[in-house]
């Protein structure tokens, strides 16, 4: 394909923010359609990226390739294989759907839109990026929005949120440069191009891989967030307006992810092999502490965050293993992650709005007023604890089966998350919606019809996927073989 579609990806939430700035603060309705068409261009474009790729290669496809700083080896560099088309479909996904449940925005729009949009690039950048400088830029470019989205438009320590997810995620961010800095210097020729350091990993000597595997491990292990990275997670869900959050799980949590997988693994095989098992710990205490930190909590929203801690540690329990189906299972939670989490939030925000107060036990018998919105809810959750026929049981069945062969007992402790998990969602369920009706909550409306589309999407893939797994397995599997033969050989 000819066509730079990547680019017109990437840029084009950058144009609609550039238009946005030019409008007044009070034309609310042109601002919100903007925001709305330009982030649906990279969803159509997403699309036809699904549609067109080649899933029997690893190799990388709709590649753009544009000298930008000869002197110093950079490169406007930018391609897709089977790990990175699935997450610019699903941050382009949760990007519109994110502008349309933002549309109750109503102080500084302007701001927000804008904010918002230029949050998308970076993310759809850093999904795109092969060449180091181009993925540093997008990675760091996604700090300053979401930092003023979380500050400016979040709840009553939104300050105190935002300023620990800037310090945190920074102080990540300086590890990496110090890796990519020391790759430059090693590599022979000089070099940032992503390729080309992966095809020089053998000439790497295994101390040097060690040191750097640990400099950007901390810049995604933060970003995951693995244990004890997590601390910046439930300050920043809770603070931060809905879409935000569906953001922040749905695509943040996910870049951590995929970096171990682009960048770590393929480039420091020697470390990734020496790591793993301190990995597959760390996965499981994220899997067992997360869930149980989860039934602790009253806050509707911080009980979501925390599952989140929680769901991430199948991601890292499926690298850990180096096996194709870990490896496959872990991409599997990302997308499937993606979609119930960040539905979730969403649903917890149409309920905030409503009602103002996210506290657990302040409900009761809500299906007998909200019935639609107590069925929706009711469905995410059986998704997240991993209900049979949903895509969260293809995922942590994928993740555990990969997993054991090489660490039977961790699976075998980790399998209690699951039974956590379900403890946790189940007593939440009948505490808002099941038992008798709390009459105070009588002027509680339905969930509308705008709510209802932006999780109909969300809802309709979390079901395929768990019902027919089948494409996103054949899309994702070459990519994974190559990286697990990079790794061991």
């Amino acid at each position: 394909m000819k066509f730079p579609i990547l680019t017109y990806m990437i840029f084009s939430p950058l144009v609609g923010m550039l238009l946005i700035l030019f409008l007044r603060n009070e034309n609310v309705k042109a601002i919100r359609f903007i925001s709305s068409f330009f982030t649906f261009i990279p969803l159509v474009l997403s699309l036809i990226l699904l549609k067109n790729y080649d899933p029997s290669t690893s190799q990388m496809q709709f590649k753009e390739y544009y000298e930008w700083i000869p002197s110093l080896g950079v490169s406007y560099h930018l391609g897709v294989d089977g790990l990175s088309v699935p997450m610019l479909f699903l941050t382009a996904l949760l990007s519109f759907v994110s502008i349309i449940a933002s549309f109750n925005i109503t102080y500084r729009v302007k701001e927000y839109f804008a904010f918002f949009l230029l949050l998308t690039s970076g993310m759809l950048g850093v999904f795109a990026a092969l060449d180091f400088f181009l993925f540093y830029i997008f990675w760091e470019v996604m700090l300053v929005p979401m930092y003023f989205l979380i500050g400016i438009w979040g709840g009553s320590r939104k300050e105190y949120a935002a300023i620990k997810f800037f310090l945190y995620t920074l102080f990540g961010s300086v590890f990496m440069l110090v890796g990519i800095l020391a790759l430059y210097f090693t590599v022979e020729p000089h070099t940032l191009n992503m390729m080309e350091l992966i095809s020089k990993a053998p000439t790497l000597t295994r101390g040097f891989q060690l040191i750097a595997y640990v400099a950007f491990y901390l810049a995604f292990a933060i970003k995951v967030p693995i244990f004890p990275f997590h601390t910046w997670l439930p300050d920043a869900h809770v603070e931060a307006p809905t879409a935000v959050s569906v953001i922040l799980a749905g695509i943040l949590l996910k870049m951590g992810i995929y970096g171990l997988l682009r960048v770590s693994y393929p480039m420091f095989p020697q470390a990734a092999i020496y790591f793993a098992f301190p990995l597959a710990i760390l996965a499981l205490i994220n899997i067992v502490y997360g869930a149980l930190v989860c039934m602790a909590q009253k806050d509707l929203k911080k009980l979501v965050a925390y599952s989140s801690v929680s769901h991430m540690g199948y991601c890292i329990l499926g690298i850990a293993a180096i096996t194709v189906t870990g490896i496959s299972g872990c991409v599997f939670q990302m997308v499937s992650h993606g979609l119930i989490t960040g539905a979730l939030f969403l649903l917890v925000g149409v309920l905030y709005d409503r009602a103002h107060t996210r506290d657990i036990d302040a409900f009761g018998g809500l299906w007998v007023k909200l019935p639609v919105y107590s069925g929706i809810m009711t469905l995410f959750c059986m998704g997240s604890l991993g209900l049979p026929g949903l895509s969260g049981f293809v995922s942590e069945f994928m993740v555990f089966i990969g997993s054991f062969p090489v660490f039977p007992i961790i699976v075998a402790v980790a399998v209690l998350g699951v039974v956590i998990t379900a403890g946790y969602f189940l007593r939440m369920i009948q505490r808002m919606f099941l038992g008798q009706f709390n009459t105070k909550w009588e002027g509680l409306t339905e969930i509308s019809g705008r709510e209802i589309f932006t999780v109909t999407p969300l809802a309709i893939l979390m079901i395929f996927i768990g019902v027919y797994p089948l494409p996103l397995a054949n899309m994702i599997k070459a990519t994974l073989e190559n990286i697990v033969h990079l790794v061991t050989g």
